[in-house]
């Protein structure tokens, strides 16, 4: 496939407009730290709340659903669906008390909740696991999307791919600081979801499917529609809906999606203007993300089954995709080859969009936590702002040059997807009880971390062996990796000393505004189901809809319409 010269123009433009962004901010982002990480902790939550959509959105992510849908129908998207619940649990327990904390990044946490070397040790430590090793990880996921998508649309090699497009993100990523970030959030989030949408309506317009109606039909689509898993079918009722809803939620530590919240997500609430923007962003962004967005990505998944029934007709049609990129995920991309001249430029702009978004956002992220967190309090505690500034652009530049180089290594989004679930396995539990149950220390976090990576990389490498020592689905690895660790958390929290009474005192004072912890518990946990039933309900009657199920999708609608004025009145009642 060939981009036209309308295609290339679309594209040139948009990148040039993302620098520019970046240059135009990096004066002001440059001053100091708060700007350059939280932007001066003043900015509203539409804008929060769209930059954290447009960051989930990566360029893994519509060749992640693509696969799902392929391999398991639209059901199989539950094992992310299922992560709406910590999103609500982060909206109504969590987004208040991450802005009154006052930090700059989450991992102030450490040193605000406990105390002594073991909190600092704890802080340093976690900088470099989250900011460096576990960013990698996840950077690489979506170098390696981005690379496939190239390979297949512009023809480019993987090495070509992640020079070109390390150079741009990196440019006005480092300028810019999270305000540049944030803009160029907006815009991008903008392009993806036109281009999302308009290619998906012109796809099922290709004579090839001939229209909803007949896709829908189709002997490959049909089987696949339902979405919930056959309840008849055990294996697939148990790793698709069972263990996400009733384990996989709670108990594992996913970026975007952390029980508590954390990473990014936490970056954003921090930098909101005030505790109720803070809550707002968060709820905009599991509406969106959840229920908005998945349908153009899981319809074009489905028109891919007609197109390339399986991967041996996708490796026909593009035979300089190499071995170790081909797989069901590359399916979204070669769909996009269909497109004509003007939309396949404004498409490539949404992917490339998507790209930069995620990458950006997890290289400011993971620079914010080298710095802050790692330099200035370890190395250099007397650096000043310009030169915290300086540290923050050069590991942005290292961060993105070793996960370009991680990429290499990994297969598809599903794998990605995997690892990065079992690297937190049983971890999550903790992050959500660390706010409430005293006794966790700077010990119960050392050891569910060590646990979980260490039971993680076992499986990794055991994955890779001819002959694997252990022969485990991937969804019982995780349960593995869950009780193992969780047991073992526990374990190191009742057998270890709490943090003092004093440190426990002041913080609580701080980010429970000298109210009792459990103050509003009831509210909130009804607002936690009410908001988790209200996104399902939109999700399906968006799905309901394109079904043709007019009359399910408009009830549907009606309960998420009751759900959203209880939520609205919810949270003016607990502000």
């Amino acid at each position: 496939m060939k981009l036209g010269t309308i295609d290339w123009v679309i594209i040139i433009f948009f990148l040039s407009l993302f620098a520019f962004i970046g240059v135009y901010v990096s004066k002001r982002a440059g001053k100091n730290t708060n700007e350059f990480f939280l932007s001066g902790r003043n900015m509203p939550w539409w804008l929060l709340g769209v930059s954290m959509v447009a960051t989930t959105f990566a360029a893994d992510t519509p060749g992640l659903v693509t696969e799902l849908v392929r391999n398991d129908g639209v059901s199989g998207n539950w094992v992310w669906w299922a992560l709406l619940l910590t999103g609500m649990l982060t909206v109504f327990f969590y987004a208040k008390l991450w802005r009154r904390s006052g930090i700059t990044t989450d991992l102030e946490f450490y040193e605000l909740r406990y105390t002594g070397k073991s909190a600092a040790f704890l802080r340093g430590f976690r900088a470099i696991y989250l900011g460096v090793i576990f960013n990698i990880i996840t950077m690489a996921g979506v170098c390696l999307a981005g690379a496939k998508i190239a390979n297949i649309l512009l023809g480019f090699s993987q090495e070509q791919t992640l020079i070109y497009s390390s150079i741009i993100v990196v440019f006005y990523a480092s300028l810019g600081g999270l305000k540049g970030v944030l803009i160029t959030d907006f815009i991008q989030f903008i392009i993806a979801m036109v281009g999302s949408i308009w290619a998906t309506i012109y796809i099922v317009g290709l004579p090839e499917i001939n229209g909803l109606s007949a896709l829908l039909t189709h002997d490959s689509v049909s089987s696949k529609l339902d979405f919930f898993p056959d309840f008849n079918n055990t294996e697939a009722l148990i790793t698709l809906l069972i263990i996400p809803l009733a384990v996989q939620w709670w108990s594992t530590w996913y970026p975007g999606a952390e029980p508590g919240g954390g990473g990014y997500i936490a970056q954003r609430m921090l930098a909101a203007k005030d505790e109720k923007h803070a809550t707002w962003a968060t709820l905009f962004f599991n509406f969106a993300h959840y229920a908005m967005r998945p349908w153009p990505w899981i319809i074009v998944g489905l028109a891919s089954l007609v197109i390339f029934p399986d991967l041996n007709s996708i490796s026909s049609a593009f035979p300089g995709l190499t071995a170790e990129m081909q797989g069901d995920d590359v399916a979204y991309a070669a769909m996009m080859t269909y497109l004509p001249a003007g939309l396949i430029g404004i498409v490539m702009t949404s992917l490339i969009a998507a790209f930069m978004s995620t990458i950006s956002t997890q290289l400011n992220w993971g620079s914010s936590y080298v710095v802050n967190d790692f330099y200035s309090r370890f190395i250099n505690k007397e650096a000043s702002e310009k030169q915290k500034v300086r540290v923050g652009r050069i590991s942005t530049v290292l961060l993105m040059i070793l996960a370009a180089w991680f990429s290499f290594y990994l297969q598809s989004a599903k794998d990605v997807f995997n690892l990065l679930l079992q690297i937190g396995a049983g971890t999550g539990l903790l992050f959500i009880l660390r706010w409430f149950w005293h006794r966790v220390n700077p010990f119960s976090e050392i050891a569910a971390m060590v646990i979980s990576f260490s039971i993680a990389l076992f499986f990794f490498i055991n994955g890779k062996l001819n002959v694997p020592i252990i022969d485990l689905p991937s969804h019982w690895q995780l349960v593995t990796g869950v009780v193992i660790t969780t047991l073992g958390w526990v374990l190191v929290t009742v057998f270890t000393k709490p943090t003092n009474q004093k440190t426990i005192d002041e913080f609580d004072s701080l980010v429970f505004a000298g109210k009792s912890k459990f103050n509003g518990f009831g509210l909130k946990i009804v607002a936690f189901i009410i908001g988790t039933l209200g996104v399902y309900s939109t999700l399906f009657s968006i799905g309901s809809f394109i079904y043709g199920n007019t009359i399910k999708g408009i009830i549907l609608l009606s309960l998420s319409a009751i759900a959203c004025i209880i939520i609205v009145k919810i949270i003016q009642k607990t502000d």
